[in-house]
């Protein structure tokens, strides 16, 4: 946690900021597009919404509190810029939130770096049957293999109310592999 805070003031010290930054970027760029990409499910706008993150923690980066981890901080951010990059998406389209999202499940087929077969597309559409904190859940502890302790700090949630999500998820789209 010393550590942490150390290299929390290289960030906000204007004179280290942009080397910290260009660090904390080669650290996190990675596991931050994965998560945003499990969410938006595309590419491309999992690069469009990594780099608002990005800008998002430089910006506020001097109203971090430290209450959280960095890491944490930074994947609540991720997490409300996927769903925030959804919604408008899907109302400049006029239509729901799950409706772009069967959308963006469609056009997996045609995504180039989309690396799965027919059984992750199947996968991909029983994910989408469920509510959005059960898919925001699933898709962390599954794909992400997020501990609940991390995915407690990220979306401010007990870790009890995460394996409750998490099992129902689970429950939810064994019968809806099984019936489809």
């Amino acid at each position: 946690m010393q550590e942490e805070k150390l290299f929390l003031e290289t960030l906000i010290n204007p004179k280290t900021q942009n080397t910290a930054f260009k660090q904390l970027v080669a650290s996190y760029q990675k596991p931050l597009y994965f998560h945003i990409r499990n969410i938006v499910l595309n590419h491309d706008d999992a690069d469009d919404v990594l780099q608002n993150t990005f800008i998002k923690v430089f910006s506020n980066i001097g109203k971090f509190k430290g209450e959280s981890k960095l890491y944490s901080w930074m994947f609540r951010i991720a997490t409300n810029e996927s769903f925030t990059f959804i919604e408008q998406r899907a109302k400049k389209q006029g239509i729901s939130n799950v409706e772009m999202q069967q959308k963006a499940i469609l056009n997996l087929e045609a995504d180039v770096y989309f690396e799965g077969n027919e059984i992750q597309i199947k996968l991909q559409k029983a994910i989408a049957t469920l509510p959005e904190k059960q898919q925001l859940v699933f898709k962390m502890k599954y794909f992400e293999e997020m501990k609940y302790d991390n995915m407690s700090e990220i979306l401010d949630t007990s870790v009890g109310g995460l394996k409750a999500n998490y099992h129902h998820a689970v429950k939810k789209i064994e019968a809806y592999l099984k019936n489809n």
